[in-house]
């Protein structure tokens, strides 16, 4: 009997698990850069003097659907897309760096550049300072020219660009992240003027939610199931 329970609850969890991705990736289908979170399972035996033919259904690493998104044009200078692997370096609030495929950038009131949401974004010398009421251009290898007034354009800075050789780790913040800082990748490419959304199919992502939900309803009637027998077997054990 216990089997069936085993069963019922290890897969009610699994479940449970993988509407929370799909859930995750649904409220991220119109986020800039967003990569899909991927759910897999493994089964592992119960560890114990009599439970090795019980198995659990535990989360493996899932990783992300490295796919790219669509791009869209959006005629900004400081709006940025990452071509194939690359991804942008910028500083995490713990001071750590971490990459992202999110490219909308802005200038905050101490002139850094930063992305959209105040995470500074890094150089291949650390942070860029933007001129103020400049023109700026960002050019496919990531490097910044500003022009001032009618000043002639001038470098300050380029953008550190990194491609990863194995798959980055998705952190709590939402920022990819590797064993190691990555070096600058001087062969990464990038599109001016447009941004990459996310990889996301909400359609998918729908169907996946509902094949989900029936399934979590298929694990509670097992479990039902288990307990109307377990009162049935109790029952005849007391009539004899």
């Amino acid at each position: 009997m216990d089997r069936l329970i085993y069963l019922a609850m290890s897969g009610a969890k699994a479940t449970m698990q993988r509407q929370d991705v799909v859930s995750h990736n649904l409220a991220n289908a119109s986020t800039t850069g967003f990569k899909a979170e991927l759910a897999a399972f493994r089964a592992v035996p119960v560890v114990g003097e009599g439970a090795s033919t019980r198995v659990y259904a535990l989360e493996s690493t899932p990783g992300y659907n490295a796919d790219a998104g669509p791009v869209q044009a959006t005629g900004r200078n400081l709006d940025v897309a990452m071509k194939g692997n690359a991804w942008l370096a910028v500083q995490a609030t713990d001071g750590t760096e971490a990459y992202t495929r999110a490219g909308s950038l802005e200038m905050n009131t101490e002139g850094l550049l930063t992305t959209h949401n105040g995470l500074t974004v890094l150089g291949e010398g650390g942070p860029i300072t933007m001129p103020a009421n400049g023109e700026y251009k960002i050019a496919a290898d990531g490097t910044i020219t500003a022009k001032v007034g009618n000043g002639r354009p001038t470098a300050v800075g380029k953008l550190k660009l990194v491609t990863p050789e194995a798959p980055l780790t998705r952190g709590t913040d939402g920022l990819m992240r590797a064993a190691e800082e990555l070096p600058a990748d001087a062969t990464a490419r990038l599109q001016d003027g447009a941004l990459e959304g996310s990889n996301v199919s909400t359609i998918e992502s729908m169907v996946a939610m509902i094949s989900a939900a029936r399934q979590f309803e298929q694990q509670m009637k097992m479990l039902q199931a288990a307990q109307d027998k377990e009162q049935a077997a109790t029952k005849l054990l007391g009539s004899t």
